[in-house]
């Protein structure tokens, strides 16, 4: 193959920028999944690949909720990805211990009954790692006790988010769902209230708003903002009042000022 059809790329086939965030080989996969599950959001597979190894990573990654993607071809790109045989096998892993879900609601949700005010920030399709890691930092400052993102069409966990949260994803509880609509409806079961920000003229003011409930600020992607269904389910659609022609905000700008209005306004609470 020349060259240029290289560079190309080939029908079926998903390249992946090499990166600090990546495992790669059958073995090393395998292990880890063995010793820390918790740590991978997602592990890709070339089809063609089988044998006993590959079968356990496919068992595990199921037994432990790893999102799993099959492809006709893998390849690396990037300095230094020449060098790398990866097996057909390749993990995206998290800098931080992700925790399940069904655990993240039961501790949550104890808390509320406490009669603690919590908040939680939800991630719906966040896909730029700068933006995620950001806004987990600004969660970590306000106070927020958990952060929920979802398993498709995220942003992975690694290294780049990890740099931009500037150490604050080591700090505060994380999950990954494959379900949002289905875990916002468990989170209002436990008694929290969902905020959906969106830019819609119809939307309520987000000073206008009560945030000293518990309560999930839901902010979506960068492109096309949160998706239909989670907006359905969102108890309150709010919108941040602006100014000027600009229409909206980066992701975790948005994010922030909405954090950081709960914090203001459960400050402003008289003291229990």
């Amino acid at each position: 193959m020349k060259k240029n059809e290289r560079d190309k790329g080939i029908p079926g086939e998903k390249r992946i920028r090499l990166s600090e965030d990546l495992l790669w080989g059958i073995h090393p996969i395998f292990e880890s999944l063995e010793k820390e599950p918790e740590r991978i959001t997602e592990i890709l597979l070339q089809k063609d690949k089988r044998g006993g190894k590959i079968e356990g990573i496919v068992e595990m990654a199921r037994l432990h909720n790893v999102k799993l993607t099959f492809t006709d071809s893998l390849r690396l790109t990037g300095e230094g990805s020449s060098q790398v045989r990866h097996q057909g096998a390749i993990a995206r892993i998290s800098d931080t211990p992700l925790v399940e879900f069904a655990t993240f609601v039961e501790e949550m949700a104890e808390r509320v009954a406490g009669g603690e005010r919590v908040r939680l920030m939800v991630c719906d399709s966040l896909q730029d790692p700068h933006n995620l890691g950001a806004i987990i930092r600004s969660a970590l400052a306000s106070g927020a006790a958990g952060i929920i993102v979802t398993r498709e069409r995220s942003a992975p966990l690694g290294g780049t988010a990890a740099k931009a949260s500037a150490g604050a994803m080591s700090h505060i509880a994380i999950c990954q769902v494959t379900n949002l609509v289905a875990a916002l409806k468990d989170l209002k079961k436990a008694g929290f209230w969902i905020f959906g920000a969106v830019k819609e003229s119809e939307a309520q003011s987000l000073y206008a708003t009560d945030l000293t409930v518990p309560s999930c600020l839901v902010v979506g992607s960068e492109g096309k903002g949160i998706r239909p269904l989670v907006k359905k389910e969102c108890d309150i659609l709010i919108s941040i009042p602006m100014t000027g022609s600009l229409d909206s905000l980066n992701s975790s700008v948005a994010a922030a000022v909405i954090l950081f209005e709960s914090l203001r306004q459960q400050l402003a609470l008289p003291a229990q």
